[in-house]
């Protein structure tokens, strides 16, 4: 695969068939939701009217996924999320789940670091294989939202100090959601 610094280009054809420009061949939507599990960023455009498209295109990958079963989204979350789009909370609900998920990214990158850091069982014979069993169990767990996948990797900093300003941004969100409810 080619430089993954910037996206993937995906150009749809009039016969909606999707192109990948780097292989030079056709995709489809589980080959695009693939190159998005592995870390890779994508950008699907109309060929004809250069119209970009790539969030109708994920929103569908997502709608496949709940339509098999593969359900992440409860209902009440799909509720919460119609409502958004007719309230005051639509400006509020981008930042809230970009923090939510940030947060988990963020704790599973923890839990990793904890499992081979100041490890006893580090010295024990396999526990690297362990540790590689554990860390394709959390990828897959998580769809590969595996910390530095999807954002640069970012300076130490004082790691409770964050937690508690995440805590208080989340807070602060929940409490404008709780008064526009109102």
């Amino acid at each position: 695969m080619a430089s993954t610094d910037k996206p993937l280009l995906i150009k749809r054809y009039a016969s909606r068939r999707l192109y990948n420009t780097e292989t030079s061949d056709y995709v489809t939507l589980e080959d695009i939701a693939a190159f998005i599990r592995e870390g890779r960023e994508v950008q699907i455009v109309d060929l004809k009217s250069g119209d970009d498209l790539t969030r109708q295109y994920l929103l569908q990958i997502i709608a496949e996924h709940e339509s098999r079963g593969e359900s992440v989204l409860g209902t009440d979350i799909l509720t919460d999320l119609v409502r958004s789009y007719t309230t005051q909370a639509a400006s509020v609900v981008p930042s809230f789940l970009q923090a939510s998920f940030e947060m988990l990214r963020e704790g599973q990158s923890k839990a990793m670091e904890n499992m081979t850091k100041a490890n006893p069982m580090s010295g024990m014979p396999g526990f690297d294989a362990m540790r590689a069993q554990q860390e394709a169990f959390f990828k897959a767990m998580t769809g590969g939202m595996m910390p530095g996948n999807t954002s640069p990797a970012k300076e130490e900093t004082d790691d409770e100090g964050d937690l508690d300003d995440i805590k208080a941004q989340l807070k602060a969100m929940q409490d404008k959601l709780n008064k526009m409810g109102k």
